[in-house]
């Protein structure tokens, strides 16, 4: 009995607030509208962050001159920002800096709408548009406000997606190397070693561009053959160069020990 009472009240609680809510909601009093919003900022749900949108347009379309109106304003891009709709977070705090352009929220602003961008970037294995579009949002943040206390987060941000850009290009490496597609593995070897020359796989890399490289050369027409042996074994001259110690130096001697006779390494 006690239970069911007690399940009774929780639904009448509820019922009673959704009715506050409303009555708020369809009035005239912008300063209501304005408090209740901002308690149900505080509450930091998705639920309650939707609502708080609704309010927090109202008191800005109402009075968008007003100190009321221009939080209003900010604290409903806050507001999508929270609820994980970056999208439209994005848009409001890009909007809030152009209708405000002398606020002392715009650092914050400005930061907050790279930070929408940063969250709108895919995993590394799809389309990397917006990836590029949040390293430009972030370094133009770091460009307006060089002395902000964020400029060391958006460092470390900016170094997580050039990553996963480079992730992204050393995976079509592998996908070249395993599909021997040697033509393109080579070719997408030295992209990536133009693009990333201080990269944590540049010994890998490195490898398996002149693996790839023998066997262009072994699979080529005798016009180009002779070349192509020449231009692997430049390479792998290079590899030992630069990683001597390397793993994969006996690997690649057993390789070319064919060509040993007629070439010297």
């Amino acid at each position: 009995m006690k239970r069911g009472l007690g399940i009774i009240w929780v639904i009448a609680a509820l019922s009673s607030a959704c009715s506050d809510y409303s009555v708020i909601l369809k009035g005239d009093d912008y300063s209501k509208k304005f408090s209740t919003a901002n308690e149900l900022y505080e509450k930091s749900t998705k639920s309650s962050f939707g609502k708080a949108i609704v309010l927090y347009e109202q008191v800005f379309q109402h009075a968008p001159k007003t100190a009321e109106g221009e939080l209003s304003y900010f604290l409903m891009a806050k507001s999508y920002f929270g609820s994980g709709d970056y999208y439209m977070a994005g848009y409001f705090f890009g909007s809030y800096v152009q209708r405000y352009p002398y606020s002392q929220r715009n650092e914050e602003a400005f930061f907050l709408a790279a930070l929408c961008s940063v969250n709108n970037s895919p995993k590394w294995s799809l389309d990397q548009t917006e990836t590029y579009a949040a390293i430009n949002a972030v370094q133009e943040f770091i460009d307006k406000y060089p002395k902000s206390v964020l400029v060391d987060s958006c460092n470390k941000i900016l170094d997580d997606l050039s990553y996963k850009l480079e992730f992204k290009d050393y995976n079509k490496v592998l996908l070249y190397d395993k599909t021997e597609n040697f033509k393109a593995a080579v070719s997408y070897c030295d992209f990536f070693a133009e693009n990333y020359p201080l990269s944590i796989h540049d010994e890998e890399i490195q490898y398996i561009g002149v693996k790839n490289a023998f066997y262009l050369a072994q699979n080529s027409i005798e016009a180009k053959k002779r070349e192509r042996i020449e231009e692997t074994i430049a390479r792998y001259r290079t590899f030992v160069s630069d990683f001597p110690a390397s793993e994969y130096v006996k690997s690649l001697q057993a390789l070319l020990k064919i060509w040993e006779n007629d070439y010297e390494f």
